[in-house]
């Protein structure tokens, strides 16, 4: 019996950060020995943010996989590639383009929220609006049964299943309808409390060197209240705990929390506590990544991609067969 298959994707704006990996690459790593994983570098739909410098995008693919790799992902278990080395993935975005309704796009929440968020950025664009489409194409392209989400992210999905109930409505049945993977997502809180994103500049990189670890560490918010030792801490809305959550043992978080609480421990001494865990917590992922080379990557994904395309190349034979654009004899 064939395993069903999980597909998943990330924009390539470079290096991983623990919001990455926690929130997805090491769900992944997981995955793959359980399902037939398709994993891509998302350069298309980097360029519906940042179409007006693409100057960045092959480099920042290249060094996201390498740390994709670095943090587990096995090219021999997992088809790992480039969306625009498939250009399929363009032909049944094009495809679907023509049966999604624009009012199913502009209700997308994040469509407003991205625009709110990102005024410095023009995104009133034609591919900026039909992300999810392309999104959607993705997910098909593969046949996927299965996308890996937190359950915050759930109705990120269903745009994606209704544009594969219409084209199954209109042509008959060809594609599952993916369902969501919910995983448990820890929620990783950049070193200025805010969300971990390189946008914000407060990210913490799955290959960053000792030294900038523990300077960024230094650079972490602690309890605003707590504007000096003696006054007793709270853990709970202390940035710090919430990275001792993801490094630290059970064993060692309660001591920190004992000691902060009766103002034993301060907070610069629970930042060098932490600093130390994180350091050891990246040092085996930084080993790994040093042994990768460009032309490694290069060869793992022009293995992959080719793989994938094999894919891609079927399921839009079928496409085509389905809406009677095979011209055959």
């Amino acid at each position: 019996m064939s395993r069903k298959v999980v597909l998943s994707g990330m924009r390539s704006t470079g290096k991983i950060h623990l919001g990455n990996y926690f929130g997805a690459v090491k769900n992944w790593v997981e995955l793959q020995d359980k399902y037939d994983c398709y994993y891509f570098a998302a350069d298309w739909h980097a360029l519906t943010t940042d179409y007006e410098d693409t100057s960045g995008v092959a480099e920042n693919t290249i060094e996201a996989v390498a740390d994709w790799i670095a943090a587990g992902l096995s090219p021999e278990k997992s088809t790992i590639f480039v969306q625009s080395k498939v250009p399929e993935h363009a032909e049944l975005h094009l495809i679907l383009s023509m049966i999604t309704p624009l009012g199913w796009l502009e209700r997308v929440p994040t469509y407003k929220e991205q625009i709110r968020n990102l005024k410095t950025r023009d995104l009133k664009t034609y591919g900026f609006l039909g992300y999810p489409v392309l999104q959607t194409a993705d997910i098909l392209l593969y046949r996927a049964h299965l996308v890996p989400v937190g359950e915050d992210q759930a109705s990120h999905l269903e745009i994606s299943r209704e544009i594969a109930r219409r084209f199954n409505n209109f042509y008959g049945d060809l594609f599952p309808e993916p369902e969501a993977l919910f995983t448990k997502i820890p929620k990783v809180p950049g070193i200025d409390g805010r969300k971990m994103s390189k946008s914000y500049g407060n990210t913490i990189n799955l290959t960053d060197p000792p030294e900038i670890v523990e300077k960024k560490c230094m650079q972490m918010f602690t309890d605003p209240q707590r504007v000096k030792k003696s006054i007793p801490g709270r853990p709970e809305v202390c940035n710090l705990f919430k990275f001792h959550e993801l490094v630290t043992t059970e064993e060692e978080r309660t001591d920190i929390v004992a000691r902060c609480k009766a103002a034993v421990l301060g907070c610069v001494e629970d930042k060098k506590i932490l600093a130390e865990k994180l350091v050891n917590f990246l040092e085996p992922f930084r080993e790994r990544r040093k042994q990768l080379t460009k032309s490694d990557v290069l060869d793992i994904l022009e293995e992959g991609s080719r793989k994938a395309r094999e894919k891609a190349r079927e399921t839009i034979y079928l496409v085509r067969k389905a809406i009677g654009l095979t011209y055959e004899s």
